[in-house]
């Protein structure tokens, strides 16, 4: 596979955590890429794994020197993505996968807009929203985990409606009423993307 940065997106509950996974054991050539943070690491959660832990000083510093292809700051915390390890999977003939929200998302396509057109992140970037059959069945999926309140899953639903209209904004937009004939589509657009480069 030629070098390829994918950005998926999806709505809390729409199956995008179990599509990454599957996408990674799938493509060996396939990194994932680890987001930095400012709030405390949870219980099992390690350093450069989970998460890159920081602490906000030094968050604001990457800021102001510019390490970051995006940045937000969610409830009190920051939370980014680093440029240089994205630039280091690609230089040694890698592929990275990006999730993260709607909004880190734009900020992602408005960096690519102004690389240079044979930068190898403008080369490979791919974005794809993957949206649930419908809010009804994002509710009943969110309520069969059991485990957030009722006023968490409103919260999440409400966020889901706001997320998938602006799917649209993406090159690819992919169903998951079905987990095994969505992974397909995405490694049908994947390997679609690798075959043009």
């Amino acid at each position: 596979m030629k070098p390829l940065f994918i950005v998926l997106s999806a709505p809390s509950g729409a199956g995008k955590t179990t599509l990454c996974d599957m996408l990674l054991q799938s493509f060996p050539e396939l990194s994932y890429s680890v987001s930095c943070t400012t709030r405390e690491p949870r219980l099992n959660e390690e350093d450069g794994i989970d998460y890159h832990f920081h602490p906000r000083e030094s968050f604001e510093r990457m800021i102001r020197e510019n390490s970051f292809l995006e940045y937000a700051e969610v409830h009190g915390n920051f939370y980014g993505t680093f440029k240089e390890p994205v630039y280091d999977v690609l230089k040694h003939n890698q592929s990275m996968l990006l999730d993260i929200d709607v909004a880190g998302a734009e900020q992602v396509r408005d960096y690519i807009k102004e690389l240079p057109d044979d930068d190898p992140l403008k080369l490979g970037f791919l974005d794809i929203f993957i949206s649930p059959p419908s809010l009804e069945e994002l509710q009943n999926r969110l309520e069969g985990r059991a485990t957030d309140t009722s006023d968490v899953i409103q919260k999440r639903l409400e966020n889901a409606e706001e997320e998938m209209q602006r799917a649209g904004e993406y090159m690819y937009q992919v169903v998951n009423d079905d987990l095994r004939t969505t992974y397909k589509k995405i490694c049908d657009i994947i390997n679609y993307k690798a075959d043009l480069l």
